[in-house]
């Protein structure tokens, strides 16, 4: 019974952390897995980790939906562009020793968490983002349920090319993607962090869907174990996802980015350690 309540304890932290920063919380999950299921592949890590991610992203997607904060426009787009990737990598991931799994892990969340860092300044100015001008930029104006309203460009090429390849990392190595798209979106396409956080989690939706497809027909989920351990992450996920999306109504978009910068280093000098 013990057992039961931390799994459903993890997945209602994951759920909450994980939607607030629209990263889907597999960042948070896969190195749960690594260290106290240190006998799982990085096939089944992943496997259970993306499926607790399409939970997570679907139950995140419908909260973020009632905001009004989801750009639907570019988030069909960029999921559609995902789903071949999500595929190989689903297809990739049992060719992964997995000492080689857990250190480009951990060496990915440290250049992220130091990205994110030294990129912080330029979210927490706020600075406008309808001031680019240019025929390859696609201009958008979204208004939330709360009446605030978003100017913004972005470069839809760029966008589709980031989501190939977070499409492909994401099943890799069972992190769902956001902590990848949600910078790139912020950091490189300028989307407003909010409006970055709920469209990730939309594409993440769909991507971790295609994902679990995937591991279903491979068979990666005949183990009862595995089933069971993904239901119980599950129930503590779901009314986690509606907290998290209720908070980032609530929490300033650049302490956002800091505390998920903050985690990613501390997790991955863990999983790196662990490695040798």
């Amino acid at each position: 019974m013990e057992h039961l309540f931390l799994l459903i304890l993890a997945g209602f932290i994951i759920g909450t952390f994980g939607t607030l920063i629209g990263a889907g919380g597999g960042f948070i999950l896969v190195p749960v897995l690594i260290v106290f299921y240190p006998k799982l592949s990085p096939e089944t890590v992943t496997a259970i980790s993306i499926a607790v991610v399409a939970v997570n992203a679907i139950s995140g997607s419908f909260a973020y939906a009632k905001s009004g904060r989801i750009d639907y426009k570019a988030g069909i787009v960029f999921a559609l562009f995902t789903i071949p990737g999500s595929i190989l990598g689903v297809l990739t991931v049992p060719y992964l020793p997995q000492k080689l799994f857990n250190s480009i892990f951990g060496v990915l969340l440290i250049i992220l968490s130091a990205y994110l860092f030294y990129k912080n300044k330029a979210v927490a100015t706020n600075q406008p983002l309808n001031s680019q001008v240019g025929k390859a930029l696609r201009h958008h104006r979204l208004i939330d349920k709360a009446g605030v309203v978003y100017q913004y460009s972005y470069n839809q090429r760029h966008g589709i090319i980031i989501s190939i390849i977070v499409g492909y990392l994401s099943p890799l190595l069972g992190i769902g993607g956001g902590i990848i798209h949600v910078p790139a979106m912020v950091n490189w396409l300028q989307f407003p962090v909010y409006i970055a956080t709920a469209t990730s989690h939309f594409i993440l939706a769909v991507m971790a869907t295609v994902s679990v497809i995937v591991h279903a027909i491979n068979g990666t989920y005949n183990d009862s174990g595995i089933l069971q351990m993904i239901v119980w992450l599950a129930v503590g996920v779901i009314p986690g996802a509606q907290l998290g999306a209720y908070l980032s109504h609530r929490i300033k978009g650049h302490l956002i980015v800091r505390v998920l910068a903050s985690c990613l280093i501390l997790v991955g000098i863990r999983i790196l350690l662990q490695s040798f």
